[in-house]
């Protein structure tokens, strides 16, 4: 399955132009939809093993983040993930980390985190689909957030 999409933002506008007697106010309330505006980097696909930010596709295990920050994150399996993996992501200027944890949920040992509590930074763990959608919300927020994804090779 592939998902690409765009974020809307609905807002109701009062008009004073129209009007209506049955209204209590005697003004329609109109809606406008039009994309969300952010300037952070956004995910707009995925995929298994990879993931697409703006017209980018990424195959290979990534962080992103809400301020700019994009690496590439040494890591193509669950089992290979170390303390300095999240170290990486402790230095980050974020609130929040995202840990897309491959194509099904899995916990990290609590002692490979030490470092974000030690900072209090808060961290989510998720599939890294999930992961991906949540980012994008978080993103349209305007949170400081950075999203780490597992994508396993060969997935």
């Amino acid at each position: 399955m592939v998902l690409t999409s765009e974020t809307y933002n609905l807002t109701t506008v009062p008009s004073r132009l129209l009007t209506c007697q049955r209204h209590p106010l005697n003004k329609i309330c109109l809606m406008k939809i039009h994309p969300d505006a952010t300037h952070a980097q956004s995910i707009t696909a995925y995929g298994p093993g990879w993931v697409k930010v703006g017209t980018e596709r990424i195959e290979g295990s990534v962080v992103i983040s809400s301020g700019g920050e994009r690496f590439a994150w040494n890591c193509s399996a669950f089992e290979e993930l170390t303390e300095a993996h999240f170290t990486q992501l402790a230095e980050l200027d974020t609130e929040i980390v995202i840990f897309g944890s491959g194509n099904r949920l899995r916990f990290p040992p609590a002692q490979l985190s030490r470092s974000l509590i030690e900072r209090q930074i808060g961290m989510e763990t998720m599939d890294s689909q999930a992961a991906c959608r949540t980012y994008s919300v978080l993103v349209a927020e305007g949170r400081k957030v950075a999203v780490a994804l597992l994508l396993e090779v060969g997935a």
